[in-house]
């Protein structure tokens, strides 16, 4: 069952800089057992966040899901120093919606060595 309300959205800091992450690429992929499609992909605005939800409404259904950051290719541009290979590169956060008619946030906090993520609000 869908609602018109749930929405899946995302929001990338740059912790070791203190700003968001502008222009940082992240593919959306519904998963099911080990099939995995591709949904969209799409690119962070000067807020680190996206112009609109990732899914929202009847296209939000229960299930698992993956976000892909491409954190090298965002921290490269930005102008650090990484390493060949870099430590942290694709950063994929495996997720489940088991409320199609809730607001799942999954924020993401990136530096070159570490990152953290949790269900926000």
């Amino acid at each position: 069952m869908t609602t018109d309300s749930g929405r899946l959205t995302t929001h990338v800091l740059d912790t070791a800089s203190g700003n968001p992450a502008a222009g940082l690429s992240i593919e959306l992929f519904a998963l099911d057992g080990e099939a995995r499609r591709h949904i969209k992909t799409v690119t962070t605005n000067a807020d680190g966040r996206c112009d609109a939800p990732l899914l929202a409404g009847e296209n939000l259904l229960v299930g698992t899901y993956e976000l892909v950051f491409h954190a090298g290719d965002y921290l490269r541009q930005s102008g650090a120093a990484l390493a060949q290979p870099a430590f942290l590169d694709i950063i994929p956060i495996r997720f489940g919606i088991a409320d199609a008619g809730a607001h799942y946030h999954v924020p993401l906090l990136i530096s070159p060595y570490g990152y953290s993520t949790y269900r926000g609000s």
